[in-house]
């Protein structure tokens, strides 16, 4: 664990969050500054900086888990699933995470 990675403090119960989902590889929790009606991280429990450090399976399980999570959250009209990878990617956050966003039409491009 990173000691300073906020991520990894809401994964370990160091901080607090809105968890909606936890399980032996990762923790989903509600986004503090959402960009839709639903927006839920997506964080792996181990440290990942982003995409690039992530094992096939891994990545594998969080895709399967952002599906299961918005048939669970009703969004069954549709969805979005965005990683943001590195500082011109927009990720604000140095722990891989992915963001599970619905409830809306979700335009293109977002804003």
């Amino acid at each position: 664990m990173a000691d300073t990675c906020v991520f990894c403090r809401i994964a370990a119960g160091e901080l607090p969050a809105r968890v909606v989902y936890r399980d032996d590889q990762a923790v989903a929790f509600h986004d503090l500054n959402p960009q839709a009606p639903v927006h839920v991280l997506v964080v792996p429990l181990d440290h990942h900086v982003d995409l690039s450090t992530a094992e096939p399976p891994l990545l594998g399980h969080l895709l399967h888990l952002c599906a299961a999570l918005a048939a669970e959250l009703g969004l069954e009209e549709g969805h979005r699933v965005v990683v943001n990878t590195g500082v011109d990617g927009g990720q604000t956050v140095g722990h891989l995470h992915l963001h599970l966003m619905g409830g809306r039409f979700m335009r293109w491009p977002p804003g």
